[in-house]
């Protein structure tokens, strides 16, 4: 068998990148995707590798001549690459498609070792790699029979996103025998470059012969081997998270966008795993196309409906781009020392000189705490604002209402300002309703901002809002005028329109919710080496132990399981070995456990 590689195109997509050199030098974390082919090439024993250079083509040949290579390498020109497309550059080539069995593939790849051996060892003599369509994915999308046939290529005038579940991608990479080349293969080839055009793609010919011949080829589908087409930098950005060496570190330094990245399961971010309802999607769905052409309402309009649901004033409530926006205008009216039990969510103290922060450590394994201790250890600091996230993240920690507004009339009495993010309140375990969003509890203490989070709470992080609610009415008039008067966008603010009518569902969320968690968090401590921390939120912090680093099993997770958990034993006000991670559906919760079970099932007392 020989290898037939096309590296004619200019890659301009990718711009800057591509000014000088070729599409296939392109560095992913520091090695060019033509020598990575070449090598994983030569590993195979082939007897030739035949590759179709045109622009830059000077430079490659040098550059290709210059690897360790020891397969012969042949080169063949496309002096026409700016006018062609790949099909021609295969016309080109298309003598030496008579000669062997041949594996055709693009050089805008890059593949893991495994990807190439599993289409050399399918004993099918025509064959296409694909993968389940995602929805990251752009380019000649197939449909295949249960015997793995391909019965369709689909142009993209014919792509049907109501379809996507039937679809595949083809990874650019084919085996074709020399038989099937010389009958069927090179003629319409021949034929359709002398007909149609030069700049298509060269899928065109096998759709053809797919209606007219009914040949069989098959497809190779591939499963967890990683693999990524390169065209632009944001393909290239994210080939280097996959394929680099600190794939941990880069991946959860992407704070999301996890969509692009297949079978990934997050169980790092938090959101209710329940809701929205599917009636309520398609409800957004129906009316998308007006919503994406239409300006958003202004800041006080969406604060009148967002109002409207909670029951407040306009007055006393802002919505913003996520709570992380409110946050950020928030902190910005602290004057003065501000309270901050740790560990915390980051955000607030991102936001402040670290010299304004007066730091609680709570003195137990659990970090827990009550408003007795944050009263006694603050009873005589100097401090304007004291902020409580309640439950607390990421430890669970819950304090319930009555006590919370016991700890609002001392603040008062004290002249501190009382924050309280109760973004993951909702999830608590309670005989009655623990928020303190309600006029009667805002009016009587006008010191009190309430922070949510309705990402977390209500499923829908996409859409970034969060609100804030105060008395405080020259407190929210400064945050309206911090932040833009179109703040958010004009699908989030039809979720808030619709939002009230779902409230059964939400309830009925909630209460699923409680049940998946509490056996979750059962099943977690018959897992070994893990400490289960008792939580309210939507999520659950363990320590890990038995001498096995948080780090390490947050990189083997992603590694060997393509599960992402949040490692939090850098985090400040922690020492030990701790991570945190979601409470999502019980179908998803089983494959974490089984995962934490293989890992740790291993350890023995081993250093990490």
């Amino acid at each position: 068998m020989q290898a037939l590689l096309l590296a004619a195109g200019m890659g301009k997509r990718l711009k800057e990148l591509t000014k000088d050199s070729a599409k296939c030098m392109v560095e992913v974390n520091g090695k060019t995707l033509i020598e990575r082919m070449l090598l994983q090439l030569d590993a195979l024993n082939l007897k030739e590798i035949i590759i179709v250079v045109g622009y830059q083509a000077e430079g490659l040949i040098s550059f290709i001549n210059a690897l360790d290579v020891h397969t012969p390498v042949t080169f063949v020109t496309n002096e026409v690459y700016a006018k062609t497309n790949n099909i021609y550059s295969l016309y080109l080539a298309r003598d030496y498609l008579l000669k062997d069995d041949t594996l055709l593939l693009e050089s805008d790849l890059i593949l893991s070792d495994g990807v190439l051996r599993r289409i050399i060892d399918n004993t099918d003599p025509n064959l296409a790699l694909v993968a389940k369509y995602e929805n990251w994915m752009d380019g000649t999308v197939v449909t295949i029979d249960s015997q793995n046939n391909i019965t369709s290529f689909i142009e993209k005038k014919e792509f049907d996103y109501r379809n996507i579940d039937q679809y595949y991608k083809t990874v650019n990479i084919y085996k074709f025998s020399k038989q099937f080349s010389s009958l069927y293969y090179v003629p319409f080839l021949k034929a359709y470059i002398d007909s149609q055009s030069s700049n298509e793609y060269y899928e065109q010919v096998l759709k053809v012969l797919r209606v007219i011949e009914k040949f069989p080829i098959k497809a190779e589908v591939l499963e967890d081997e990683a693999w990524y087409e390169i065209d632009d930098v944001q393909d290239l950005d994210i080939a280097e998270s996959i394929f680099s060496e600190e794939r941990f570190a880069r991946i959860r330094n992407r704070y999301g966008g996890y969509w692009r990245y297949p079978k990934l399961i997050d169980f790092c971010y938090l959101v209710n795993p329940f809701y929205p309802p599917r009636k309520m999607i398609e409800e957004i769905k129906a009316n998308i196309e007006q919503l994406i052409v239409s300006y958003p309402s202004g800041i006080e309009v969406n604060s009148l409906i967002a109002g409207k649901y909670y029951g407040l004033k306009k007055e006393h409530i802002c919505p913003g781009n996520g709570a992380a926006e409110l946050i950020n205008s928030l902190m910005k009216t602290i004057n003065g020392n501000i309270g901050i039990i740790f560990p915390t969510f980051e955000e607030y103290p991102n936001r402040l000189n670290k010299n304004s922060i007066v730091p609680y450590y709570p003195k137990n394994r659990n970090f827990s705490y009550e408003c007795e201790e944050l009263m006694g250890y603050y009873g005589n600091s100097n401090i304007k604002a004291l902020l409580l996230i309640n439950p607390d993240n990421p430890s669970g920690n819950f304090i319930n209402k009555a006590e919370i507004l016991r700890l609002a009339a001392w603040t008062e009495k004290k002249g501190i300002r009382l924050i309280v993010d109760e973004s993951f309140v909702d999830f608590a375990d309670a005989p009655d309703s623990q928020t303190l969003l309600s006029e009667a509890v805002l009016q009587n203490n006008k010191h009190l901002a309430v922070v949510k989070s309705i990402s977390k709470s209500f499923g829908v992080p996409g859409l970034r809002l969060g609100i804030i609610g105060s008395a405080d009415e020259e407190l929210i008039r400064f945050i309206k005028k911090d932040i833009s008067i179109w703040n958010i966008n004009s699908i989030a603010e039809f979720y808030l329109q619709i939002c009230e009518k779902y409230s059964n569902d939400y309830r009925a969320a909630l209460e699923k919710f409680k049940i998946v968690r509490e056996k979750f968090v059962k099943e977690l401590r018959n897992i070994p080496h893990l400490r289960v921390i008792p939580t309210q939120a939507n999520f659950v912090m363990c320590e890990v132990l038995g001498g096995y680093a948080a780090e390490k099993l947050s990189e083997t997770l992603l590694y060997e399981h393509n599960i992402l958990i949040k490692d939090l034993s850098a985090k400040k006000g922690i020492n030990g070995q701790y991570i945190r991670v979601a409470v999502k559906t019980s179908e998803e919760n089983s494959l974490l456990l089984t995962a934490l079970h293989r890992v740790l099932g291993q350890v023995k007392n081993k250093i990490a």
